[in-house]
């Protein structure tokens, strides 16, 4: 992977290595410093920052040295970082071992004896004197790589406050300096890939305000997200004790619209820190809290006012810092991106003000809809841009406007570059408050919970009491795709509706290849007909069979009487027509027939899969394990784990996640727990069932019995197609990405990009004008994307690292959840909800990227979600926990199917669960009891080790 992109280390031509602070601006990143860059933006405003000046970077690569470093031992230092850097950047499980302390400890030590060029300390003394004399001043780093919109740094490097003296300035500039080389920043930057060798320091030298009270302020509420609404923590005395969590400080919340506070809270017993008349500082211990708060209300407005002009200034929530002197004037110190904040949904239809604040439309409230598909990570440009396409197909089909497909329609989101859906209609709904809830119970319960907390939120108050609109959009669509006679063929005829479906797919799968020429435009054309067309209807032609399974149940359940749900659930295991099933049980078969061939089973057992995956594309791999593995990827070659993204690899270009799944399968020895066995096993025990459930019924009425017994084999014959639409669906997206490949191969060729998967970091119109200078005239200039490109995958890697994503989120940034209490309960056990019934004591393997993960058989598979790519780690799993979904969810489904107990929606169970800990699953209660921790250890995904990541 490649590592994040710093500004250039060199400086402007003809630059003196001291600027005024008003002459600086945010185009001077790598001359200046993040800290400084930023104090000259809030100058240009008008927002009141003290005065001074920044000594450039110039001035530290004059002493360092550059482009080779000249201080003794600095050059092998900054070596054995970048060395870390790379390593970090492909396997970020080993960053922990790797030492950065020592080449650190050697880049200080050598910036601290070296002397100071005296055309620096002479600008730096002219500088300080034209201050005034002895002026206060506080000195404070400002490195090329802080103050970021990705990357705050915030107390990475030093700040030293009240210098009083030429001297004393200087020897706090060579501090800031070595500081650039502290454990802590040089750490924080490796864990960021930041190449050390592009990064530098320069030093802020201001007026130092005296501060009566002093704190930190963000526009935007960084634990709910809600923007406009500014948090603001205060102390007595000089920022740095508030900064430095030494004082428990006043809090305060305040409406941005209204500047009054809307939470207060006071501090109690801490300290502050106060400057010394002589230079330097003290700190003082304070008694308890004296019950006044350390700002007025006209402060606090006008702080809020200040902070907000700020964010408007820069154009996004900022995280300030601010003192109010003893003459009462307040002065702004700092101001820098809240990195931590989830990005607001941008949607075509939803009026709101880009910041936040509710437009003509009101609040509106956002679903994940990809975390509702158990998908976590972030989906590529084109794949976020394909399923536009598709979601555009979909409002079509159901005859709502929308005027560029390519934007998708009005409910479609996006919010760090993942999938949002506009749910503010139903949640206004008196109907859709009843019945959208429910789905979500047995398909995503948290998010479930978090819309039944929007109830007794007066900003989505009921305005109807029936979705007539949405009905008459979705009758006539349903007619035209012929739903009610596929519902109908269904109940009276179900082996006909099976041949259909039988013969529907076999169309579709032959209708995938392009028919027209080989071109690059003529495939592109292709696949945004495919997408934008083709693939949709194959939801309707499909779901309506597994719909009718799933009724028939229910009604089978009610003629049974409202105690017979526990009862049904031997039913639907063993389910026949599941494709889903059929792919593990198909890889379970190649597995044992690897195990009987000795030379394929050493081969599996005894290297790397990377390296057996590289061999069986040279065509190096024993005859049986070859020619197996070959015939199960030329069926299922087209899956991949978060498949719905065509930027990611399929099974058949990186097999590796196969083929250690199937070394994980010869582990397995006892015949008991083949997963062959146990299916079959399980079919017979739910045939058993219907003929018991059967007889009962008919005890009490033979027309009963013969209805529990057509519901029940039409529960069996179709509830197991549920996989099916989406199954058909990825074979769709995975004849678009090799369509995509050879587009980008092509641009590759031409030189427009720098290798054939760059594409996926393009959208379908910026793909086109790539094309055009591809086909044009030779002398034609080629548009240049792979900027673009190199951009895209920066945000991409940053994204991969961001654990927390809102399910729910409102057009105002607000997160619901965030507000909402813990599940957890007092004697440590986690609470979810029930998603296959039993109990399992075993040890805990915690994976965050089932790629690679090695799942000893018997053991629990603690993950966030699950999608079919997990599925084959089922097969030899003793239990399942995982963050999200319900009891509908693909992981509980599939984990009834197999048998093992599951609990679903456990909140931050990969946090709180660690591999090795043993652990008790209550599938039945939806609970989950972990022992005494025994490990750490967790494998998942890094921007460093993703396929779509690396550079």
């Amino acid at each position: 992977m490649g590592q994040q992109g710093i500004p250039s280390s060199g400086t402007s031509a003809g630059a003196g290595p001291v600027l005024p602070l008003e002459a600086l601006d945010a185009g001077m990143l790598a001359l200046v410093g993040g800290k400084a860059a930023n104090l000259g933006e809030l100058m240009s405003a008008g927002l009141p920052v003290p005065e001074g000046f920044c000594l450039t970077t110039e001035a530290y690569w004059q002493v360092v040295g550059t482009p080779e470093p000249v201080l003794p031992g600095l050059a092998d230092a900054f070596a054995a970082l970048q060395g870390a850097a790379r390593a970090t950047s492909h396997d970020f499980a080993a960053s922990g071992s790797i030492d950065l302390a020592g080449p650190a400890g050697t880049a200080r030590a050598a910036i601290l004896a070296a002397p100071l060029p005296a055309a620096v300390s002479d600008a730096v003394r002219q500088a300080y004197a034209a201050m005034g004399p002895d002026v206060p001043v506080a000195v404070r780093s400002s490195a090329t790589a802080e103050d970021l919109p990705f990357a705050s740094f915030a107390g990475q490097q030093d700040t030293y406050l009240n210098v009083i003296g030429g001297d004393a300035v200087l020897e706090a500039v060579r501090n800031c300096w070595a500081s650039l080389w502290t454990d802590r920043a040089t750490a924080y930057r490796a864990s960021l890939v930041i190449d050390p060798a592009g990064v530098a320091i320069a030093v802020v030298v201001q007026r130092m305000v005296d501060a009566d009270t002093a704190g930190v302020m963000f526009t935007a509420n960084p634990i709910t997200g809600r923007r406009r609404q500014l948090v603001i923590d205060a102390g007595r005395g000089l920022g740095e004790a508030v900064v430095s969590g030494a004082v428990n400080p006043d809090h305060f919340v305040v409406d941005g619209l209204t500047g009054r506070a809307v939470e207060q809270r006071l501090g109690g017993e801490g300290v502050e820190v106060r400057s010394l008349p002589g230079g330097g500082t003290e700190t003082r211990k304070l008694p308890g809290s004296t019950g006044t708060p350390c700002l007025t209300e006209p402060q606090l407005a006008a702080l809020a006012r200040l902070g907000l002009q700020a964010e408007d200034h820069f154009g996004a929530p900022q995280d300030t810092e601010w003192a109010i002197d003893n003459a009462g004037a307040l002065w702004l110190t700092q101001s820098r991106p809240i990195t931590t904040l989830y990005p607001v949904p941008e949607s075509n239809g939803a009026a709101h003000v880009r910041h936040g604040g509710p437009g003509a439309g009101g609040t509106r409230a956002y679903l994940c809809f990809s975390l509702a598909q158990g998908l976590t990570r972030p989906l590529t440009p084109m794949g976020l841009a394909a399923l536009r396409l598709v979601a555009s197909s979909v409002a079509t089909a159901a005859r709502f406007p929308v005027p560029e497909p390519r934007r998708g329609p009005s409910p479609y989101a996006e919010a760090g570059q993942r999938i949002y859906i506009d749910f503010t209609t139903p949640l206004r709904s008196a109907v859709g408050r009843r019945i959208v809830p429910r789905v979500f119970d047995v398909m995503e319960a948290r998010t479930a919970a978090v819309m039944r907390q929007l109830f007794e939120d007066p900003a989505f108050s009921v305005t109807g009491r029936t979705p007539l609109g949405l009905l008459r959009h979705a009758g006539p669509a349903a007619v035209h795709a012929k739903v009610p006679q596929a519902v109908l063929r269904a109940l009276l005829r179900p082996g006909a509706a099976l041949r259909r479906l039988d013969r529907f797919t076999r169309d579709f799968e032959g209708s995938l290849a392009p028919t027209d020429g080989p071109g690059a435009l003529a495939r592109l054309d292709h696949v945004e007909a495919l997408l934008g067309a083709r693939l949709f209807p194959i939801v309707p032609a499909i779901l309506p069979l597994p719909l009718v399974g799933f009724a028939m149940l229910g009604l089978a359940g009610k003629l049974l009487g409202d105690d017979a749900w526990d009862e049904l659930q031997p039913v639907i295991r063993g389910l026949p027509n599941n494709v889903t099933t059929e792919m593990d049980l198909d890889l379970w078969r190649l597995a044992s027939a690897i195990k009987d061939d000795g030379e394929s089973a050493a081969a599996l057992m005894g290297s790397d899969p990377a390296a057996l995956a590289e061999d069986f594309r040279a065509g190096r791999l024993p005859a049986r394990l070859d020619a197996g593995l070959g015939r199960f990827l030329e069926r299922y070659g087209h899956r991949a784990v978060a498949e719905i993204d065509i930027g990611l690899p399929r099974w058949s270009e990186e097999p590796a996640h196969i083929l250690g799944i199937l070394a994980n399968y010869l582990r397995l020895e006892d015949p008991a727990l083949a997963p062959d066995r146990q299916f079959s096993t399980a079919a017979e025990d739910a045939e058993a069932q219907v003929e018991r459930l059967v007889a009962r019924a008919a005890g009490r009425g033979r027309t009963r019995g013969v209805l529990v017994r057509a519901a029940l084999r039409r529960a069996r014959l179709f509830a197991g197609l549920r996989e099916l639409p989406k199954y058909q669906l990825v074979l769709g997206l995975g004849e678009v990405r090799r369509q995509l490949l050879l587009v980008g191969a092509e641009l590759a060729e031409a030189g427009a990009l720098d290798r054939p998967d760059d594409v996926f970091f393009l959208d379908f119109a910026e793909v086109r004008q790539a094309l055009s200078g591809v086909t044009a005239d030779p002398g034609a200039t080629l548009p240049d994307v792979r900027q673009l490109v190199a951009g895209r995958r920066a945000d991409y890697r940053r994204e991969l690292d961001r654990r927390h994503i809102p399910r729910v989120l409102l057009s105002d940034g607000t997160e619901p959840e965030a507000v909402r209490t813990a599940t957890g309960m007092a004697d440590g056990t986690l609470a979810g909800s029930p998603a296959s019934a039993g109990t399992v004591t075993a040890a805990a393997r915690v994976v965050l990227d089932p790629v690679g993960a090695r799942l000893e058989p018997g053991e629990i598979l603690v993950a966030p979600s699950t999608d079919p790519g997990w599925t084959p780690l089922f097969l030899t799993a003793g239990g399942l926990v995982m963050e999200m979904g319900g009891a509908n969810s693909h992981g509980a489904v599939v984990a009834r199917e197999y048998g093992i107990p599951a609990v679903v929606g456990v909140a931050d169970a990969t946090r709180l669960i660690t591999t090795g800990q043993r652990v008790t699953v209550d599938g039945g209660q939806g609970t989950v009891v972990p022992e005494r921790p025994a490990g750490t250890e967790v494998f998942g995904t890094h921007a460093g080790t993703d396929p779509a990541a690396r550079a």
